[in-house]
């Protein structure tokens, strides 16, 4: 009779390890998808920050889509309308990252801490309030407009 009861022990407890295994692999799995979720994000924040680099580098491109430089006065202000684009571009994916649990929370908050300092800049404000179009994620735009929203905007003493 022990030699039974022992049999049914080691097949529940191989049971178990078996079920572990495949509850393991499971979350394995649903942690690889979502990493590569948060890396084909990035990807494409990276190349639409690729575009934005050639309008940088030349402005006369920025003139493709007039509706996007109405607001800009001279290729400077081509260039740093563009420029605080892609300073937007890399903080809206550390935000994503950050969301989906790909990104520290301490580290998110120094990203955080470093663009209120950059909002506070007059022309990242003119960037952000122009009605030119901006591809954003819903959610991040929100969470930038209440961040600009709150931040002051730097009093420059040379004006």
């Amino acid at each position: 009779m022990d030699i039974l009861y022992a049999q049914v022990f080691f097949q529940a407890l191989s049971a178990t390890a078996i079920a572990s295994g495949l509850f393991y692999t499971g979350f394995q799995f649903w942690h690889a998808r979502r990493a590569a979720r948060h890396a084909n994000f990035t990807k494409l924040v990276e190349l639409q920050m690729h575009l934005r680099e050639m309008r940088v580098s030349d402005p006369s491109l920025a003139k493709v889509y007039r509706h996007d430089v109405e607001h800009a006065a001279s290729e400077r202000e081509v260039r740093e309308y563009f420029f605080n684009l892609m300073q937007l571009s890399v903080f809206e994916i550390v935000w994503h990252g950050h969301r989906h649990g790909q990104v520290d929370d301490d580290y998110f908050v120094s990203w955080e801490t470093r663009v209120r300092e950059i909002a506070s800049e007059a022309s990242f404000r003119k960037m952000f309030d122009s009605g030119s179009m901006k591809i954003m994620h819903d959610g991040f735009q929100v969470y930038m407009t209440d961040l600009v929203r709150t931040t002051p905007a730097r009093v420059d003493s040379e004006a």
